[in-house]
């Protein structure tokens, strides 16, 4: 159920578009972990944080059924592409159909496959934002990939970083997704590179600025 707070806060904000809330349903229909879906809230914010940099080249590492690439799309100007990476192919269709729903398809380039190896194979490229919102236990493999492809001045957001209060209780968790997170969190505080703040949407998200 969810709570009063989160209500208020998504009533008090603006709402999704046709296409995010056909696709919202979609995935609760047809997936088994709906809850991997940004939602309305963050995925406003998403939308805001790309207009408010003037975002052009936008990286999403970890696409599920296409709902924040719908919102990264959609906060680009004119000119401006989202390239988003996803492992799972069993749900490409219904990502596509969401995309052109939404009159994105020729703003966003998915790329299947190992997120680590197309990272690989993108050196050179320059990006103004990175979306990390993938497996938990290589966020710090992805963050030291996409470090050098980021421009002076330019965003990381990195979804999950609180993974429900597994990361700050008593005693973390040992499973090795918030083992991977707390490794991560550590890592990118005292990185000389960037600035970092978390703030407690949803499941925690990272807002890093590499200066």
């Amino acid at each position: 159920m969810e709570e009063p707070v989160n209500k208020y806060i998504r009533e008090h904000s603006t709402p999704q578009t046709e296409a995010l809330e056909w696709l919202e349903k979609q995935t609760n229909i047809h997936t088994n972990y709906p809850r991997m879906l940004s939602g309305a809230v963050q995925g406003r914010l998403l939308t805001m944080l790309v207009e408010l940099c003037g975002a052009k080249n936008i990286l999403e590492i970890g696409t599920f059924t296409g709902y924040s690439a719908i919102c990264l799309a959609m906060g680009l100007g004119k000119e401006g592409q989202v390239d988003t990476l996803e492992i799972n192919d069993e749900l490409e269709d219904l990502t596509r159909e969401a995309w052109s729903r939404a009159g994105l398809s020729d703003r966003i380039k998915l790329h299947i496959g190992d997120a680590r190896e197309t990272l690989k194979a993108m050196t050179g490229r320059e990006f103004d934002l990175v979306y990390i919102d993938a497996n938990k236990r290589e966020y710090c493999e992805y963050f030291n990939l996409v470090i050098g492809m980021l421009k002076k001045g330019g965003l990381i957001l990195v979804d999950d970083v609180l993974l429900g209060g597994k990361v700050y209780g008593a005693e973390p968790s040992c499973d090795k997704q918030t083992q991977g997170l707390l490794a991560f969190n550590d890592m990118v505080a005292r990185d000389p590179r960037v600035e970092v703040v978390i703030i407690p949407v949803r499941d925690g998200l990272s807002l890093i600025r590499k200066i």
